[in-house]
């Protein structure tokens, strides 16, 4: 790999007109006071604001700013993996534009890297401007991750952290379309560490994660890193089937023992919907984890841009 700067910085932009400004300036403050040579690579998820406009023009009024437009909207973490595939340096930076990630941190996510760390992340203290319902929700699923997992997820943490340049080239080693770039920088091992910060509220627009991208991430995380769901169902379906071994048992025990024949059709339709929810609901984990067998067969891109001012580094 031919580096060719100290810092790369990463920013996902999806409908971010009113923090780009405000974003550029401190983040050239901060890298500032590590080193002159960095790149800012902002990545345009297919906005529909003013976003790409404002990118354009900072790419024509400094040098070391660059943008990739992808042609629609493919996600979050494809478009952070768009910028992994583009970034030249020897550290990588991945930052959110909505200035909850304060850009501040940055020399210290460095300070680490250089005694000897390859990943840095912001572990957060606290998460101001969030509801209660996304708060709990979020820290109960990534409990219950770490839970499922064979290896240790930082708790507490977003994107938002530091890579060495071979934590980025082993994660581009890492093909599959249902990204979860948290749990593949867990999962790399790697001398990793952590700096806490107080997350501040978002100051301008809304949150481009509604509760279904977050649903949807969340099944990504599960079906990527654990077979456990699997595990559930399989064990679910043997206890079912041992149950209604002994209830069979049971019922003819009462008839020809105890002369008592069991009857209603109350008991019958309850425990047929609920083997049928049951078998459903199977169908549907296997069926997740089938799909995203089906995505990763097919072997399209991963992203498509339609215009950009950057060159992938030639290997």
């Amino acid at each position: 790999m031919n580096t060719t700067t100290d810092i790369s910085v990463i920013i996902p932009i999806y409908n971010e007109e009113h923090n780009i400004d405000e974003l550029y300036k401190r983040l050239k403050a901060a890298l500032n006071e590590v080193t002159q040579q960095y790149e800012l690579i902002f990545v345009n998820d297919g906005s529909a604001d003013h976003s790409l406009q404002k990118l354009i023009t900072l790419t024509q009024q400094d040098q070391r700013v660059f943008y990739i437009n992808l042609s629609r909207n493919f996600g979050h973490q494809v478009a952070v993996s768009a910028g992994l595939d583009y970034c030249k340096s020897k550290t990588t930076v991945i930052i959110d534009a909505d200035l909850q990630d304060p850009p501040e941190l940055i020399p210290k996510l460095y300070a680490e890297h250089s005694k000897g760390f390859d990943v840095v992340y912001a572990k957060r203290i606290s998460r101001d401007g969030e509801t209660f319902m996304k708060k709990a929700t979020s820290k109960l699923f990534y409990r219950i991750l770490q839970k499922i997992t064979s290896f240790d997820i930082p708790l507490d943490v977003g994107d938002f952290r530091l890579l060495d340049k071979k934590v980025v080239e082993a994660l581009r080693e890492m093909p599959e379309q249902n990204k979860f770039l948290r749990g593949q920088i867990a999962w790399l091992g790697f001398k990793q560490t952590f700096v806490e910060f107080k997350r501040e509220p978002r100051k301008y627009g809304e949150s481009g994660y509604s509760y279904g991208k977050m649903f949807s991430l969340a099944f990504d995380a599960v079906t990527g890193f654990s077979d456990k769901p699997l595990l559930l169902v399989s064990r679910l379906g043997f206890l079912i089937s041992l149950v209604s071994f002994f209830v069979i048992l049971f019922a003819i025990f009462s008839h020809f023992v105890l002369k008592e024949t069991i009857t209603g059709w109350t008991s019958l339709i309850i425990s047929s919907m609920f083997i049928g929810g049951i078998q459903l609901l199977s169908i549907g984990v296997i069926g997740e984890y089938i799909s995203r067998i089906s995505t990763n067969v097919k072997n399209r891109p991963l992203y498509v841009i339609s215009d950009s001012n950057i060159e992938k580094e030639n290997k």
